[in-house]
C-alpha cells in the first residue's frame, strides 16, 4: 500500500483544476481488481468529487471553511486526513444545523456538514451509485441518475389513463430524522462488503449535530443536507418499492414522496392501512397518519403537480397545483413589493431570474391559462410599483398621458384612487400595456412557458 505521505490523493500544488488531485492509490499485486475503498479515493473520484462540491457551493460547516477555501487547505492538509482514513481513525465532525420553513408550515431541519466532509462524503456517494442504483426500482425517481419529477408525475399520468381512479398518497413523518441507523447500515451492507467504507459510512451517521454551542448526539436519522444522505434514502425505501412491486401496485416515489394508484376507494383504504403497518414494523419508520389520506387522482398534489381530464373525458392532463401557486405569489410578492426600494432594471432582472427556475419547472403543465393568469396578476403588481414611484396626482397625470392614455376625467379620477385599485384602471393599464413591460425587460410566465415547454 502506497505511503500517504508519498502519494496523496490531493496534490500540495493542486490550485488549479489539472494540478489539483493526486491519486491516493492502494497498489495491488497481480493486478487484483480495486476495492470499494481504493475507488471511493482514486484521483478521477476525488477530482469530480471536488468539482461537485466546489460547483454546489453552499453554506459552510462548524469550522467556517467555505468552498473556496477548500483547494489550498486539502492541498496543505490532505496528508494527514489520509492518514487518519486509511488507518480507520478519521472522525467526521458534527454538522451545523439549520431550519428552513416548510412551504406548507413548520420548519425542516438541515444538517451543513463541513466542506471536508462534503468533499468525502461526495466521494462516497459516486463510487456507492453504481453499486446500488441499477437494482432500485423503476418507480423510484429521486436523486437518481437519468431520472426527475417530471418522469415521476407522467408516470402518475400513464397509471389514471390505465383506469387507476384513485390514490394513496403516504406521508413519512420526519423521515431523514427517523432512519434507524442498524436498518440502514444492514441494507447497505447487502452490496457493500468493503468493512473500512462501511465505517466510514456508520460514522458519518453518528457523527452528531452541532446546536447553539453544544454536540447532540446521532441515535438515528440522516440529516439532510448532506451528498450521502439522498442516496441513503434511496436504499432505505428500496424494500418499500419491492413490497409494493410485489402486490403488483401502481406507485411513483421520489425521495420520501409516495403515491399508489388503484381502481377504487375501498382498495386504496386497504392499501393505505396494510402499507403504514409494513413501513411501521419492518422499515422502523412512522407514516404520518394526519397527512397520509386516500382521494380521487384529480384531487390529489403529486410534486407539485395535479392533474385534471377537460369536460370528463379524453386524455388525462397535467396542471399545477393550487400550492405551488400560492408559493409562487408569495415569492413574486417580495420581488414587485412597494417597500423595495431599487430600480425598475433591477427588479425586473431579479424576478425574471425566479421566473426563468420556476417555469423551467412547471413547464410540464399542459395548459397556458394559469400561465396568463400570472402574467396578469404580475403585470399588475408591477403597475403598482410604478403608481408609487410617481409619488403625485400631477405626476401621475403627467406620466400616464405621455405613455399614451389622453382622457382627462378619468385621469383625474385615478389619481386620488388606492394604489391596488389604481393599478387595474383603464388608465393604467393602457399606459402600462403589455408593450411596455416587454420593452423594459419582463419576461413573461406564458412567453417562457411558450419557450420552455418546445425546448
Amino acid at each position: 500500500m502506497a505511503d500517504p505521505q508519498e502519494e496523496t490523493p490531493v496534490h500540495t500544488a493542486a490550485l488549479s483544476e489539472e494540478r489539483s488531485v493526486q491519486t491516493a492509490h492502494h497498489r495491488t499485486d497481480n493486478h487484483r481488481e480495486s476495492s470499494l475503498w481504493e475507488t471511493v479515493f482514486s484521483k478521477e473520484n476525488l477530482l469530480a468529487a471536488l468539482r461537485r462540491v466546489e460547483a454546489n457551493r453552499g453554506a459552510p460547516g462548524i469550522d467556517g471553511m467555505t468552498t473556496e477555501e477548500l483547494r489550498p487547505w486539502i492541498a496543505l492538509n490532505w496528508p494527514k486526513v489520509w492518514a487518519e482514513l486509511d488507518a480507520g481513525t478519521y472522525r467526521p465532525a458534527p454538522v451545523r444545523r439549520v431550519t428552513i420553513p416548510k412551504p406548507n408550515g413548520g420548519e425542516r431541519m438541515l444538517g451543513v456538514p463541513r466542506v471536508l466532509d462534503r468533499l468525502i462524503q461526495q466521494a462516497i456517494a459516486q463510487a456507492l451509485v453504481p453499486v446500488f442504483d441499477p437494482h432500485f426500482s423503476g418507480a423510484s425517481f429521486g436523486f437518481r441518475p437519468g431520472r426527475s419529477a417530471h418522469q415521476a408525475v407522467k408516470v402518475g399520468r400513464r397509471a389514471i389513463e390505465d383506469g387507476n381512479r384513485w390514490a394513496v398518497d403516504l406521508d413519512l413523518d420526519k423521515f431523514f430524522d427517523r432512519v434507524n441507523h442498524d436498518a440502514l447500515m444492514a441494507r447497505v451492507a447487502r452490496r457493500v462488503e468493503d468493512k473500512k467504507v462501511l465505517k466510514l459510512i456508520r460514522r458519518y451517521l453518528e457523527a452528531g449535530m452541532m446546536a447553539e454551542g453544544e454536540v447532540v448526539a446521532s441515535e438515528e436519522g440522516t440529516p439532510q443536507g448532506s451528498p450521502l444522505s439522498p442516496l441513503l434514502s434511496n436504499v432505505m425505501l428500496d424494500d418499500l418499492d419491492r413490497e409494493l412491486f410485489g402486490r403488483g401496485l401502481r406507485f411513483v416515489r421520489y425521495a420520501d414522496d409516495v403515491m399508489v394508484f388503484v381502481r377504487s376507494e375501498r382498495a386504496a383504504n386497504r392499501v393505505l392501512g396494510s402499507v403504514t403497518t409494513f413501513i411501521e414494523t419492518r422499515l422502523k419508520l412512522k407514516v404520518n397518519r394526519e397527512k397520509s389520506k386516500v382521494s380521487s387522482v384529480f384531487k390529489v398534489s403529486l410534486l407539485g403537480f395535479g392533474y385534471y381530464r377537460p369536460g370528463g373525458k379524453g386524455p388525462v392532463k397535467i396542471r399545477i397545483d393550487r400550492k405551488a401557486v400560492r408559493r409562487l405569489k408569495k415569492e413574486v410578492r417580495r420581488f414587485t413589493s412597494r417597500s423595495w426600494g431599487v430600480s425598475m432594471e433591477h427588479r425586473l432582472e431579479k424576478l425574471g431570474r425566479f421566473m426563468t427556475g420556476w417555469v423551467a419547472y412547471f413547464k410540464l403543465a399542459d395548459s397556458s391559462w394559469t400561465f396568463k393568469q400570472l402574467d396578469e396578476w404580475t403585470r399588475r403588481r408591477l403597475r403598482q410599483v410604478r403608481w408609487v414611484e410617481w409619488k403625485n396626482a400631477n405626476n401621475r397625470n403627467r406620466m400616464v398621458r405621455k405613455l399614451g392614455y389622453v382622457i382627462p376625467n378619468e385621469i383625474r379620477i385615478i389619481a386620488g384612487r388606492r394604489k391596488w385599485k389604481a393599478s387595474r384602471t383603464l388608465a393604467m393599464s393602457i399606459a402600462l400595456d403589455n408593450a411596455y413591460w416587454d420593452a423594459q425587460g419582463y419576461k413573461s410566465f406564458n412567453g417562457l412557458w411558450q419557450r420552455l415547454g418546445t425546448a
